[in-house]
């Protein structure tokens, strides 16, 4: 299927970004050059720039032009969370994904984190431990705790990943909590252990540590899902 003049537009100018002709925080010509430069029409031009706009690639300042931005992995995926919350996705998938990368992603944790990130790490855990009785609020220290371990990486591609599947998953995880009090004390302990894997500098116990956590995690889904099916409306 042939495509469309507004399709050629955006990988032309996609193309240029990559190529460097328009590196990030460059101003792009005004609309008539850059569709003579793109040897494309006017129309089709803008519309490409819009969709671009939209993907976060390019930010149009009304008054002032159109710049490609910071192109940063956080900024074009911000909207993953929101993409996959529209999903038709399970949870189940989604925290079986969540398996295969968290627990890579701590394993490299353990090899980079700095002492400032693993001090961020060691306060979330002991306000998990403070909002024991609180499960909504331990929940969120829970994922803000995940996220920090993976922020540790350096990768702001993967960090932007896990952040959009763990949005989806939080719902699930609050009811985990909710209805298997017992859960709790297992929750810290894990966390725990991937403390103490991320502060010895070790990806391969870190790697086994967050590997068993997602898995518990996953089990406890399986095998109560189906008694608590509005988990899948996120």
């Amino acid at each position: 299927m042939a495509k469309s003049l507004t399709d050629e537009a955006i990988d032309r100018i996609r193309e240029f970004v990559r190529s460097g002709r328009f590196p990030a925080g460059s101003r792009l010509p005004p609309e008539h050059e850059l569709a003579t430069e793109l040897g494309i029409s006017r129309s089709p031009t803008r519309e490409a720039v819009k969709a671009l706009a939209l993907a976060r690639v390019l930010e149009v300042r009304r008054g002032d032009g159109t710049y490609v931005t910071s192109l940063a992995p956080s900024l074009l995926l911000e909207g993953l969370g929101s993409a996959v919350s529209l999903m038709e996705s399970s949870v189940l998938e989604l925290t079986e994904v969540r398996r295969l990368l968290e627990p890579a992603a701590t394993g490299v944790a353990a090899t980079r984190i700095t002492d400032a990130e693993l001090q961020t790490v060691a306060e979330l855990l002991d306000a998990m431990e403070e909002a024991v009785e609180d499960v909504e609020r331990l929940t969120v220290l829970d994922a803000a705790f995940h996220r920090a371990v993976v922020t540790a990486t350096g990768n702001e591609t993967l960090t932007a990943l896990l952040d959009g599947i763990s949005s989806r998953t939080l719902r699930a995880r609050i009811w985990r909590g909710t209805v298997d009090r017992g859960v709790t004390h297992e929750t810290l302990s894990q966390h725990k252990a991937i403390y103490d894997a991320l502060a010895g500098r070790d990806p391969a116990v870190a790697t086994a540590a967050a590997l068993m956590h997602v898995d518990t995690s996953e089990r406890w889904l399986r095998a109560h899902l189906a008694d608590f099916p509005n988990l899948e409306d996120g």
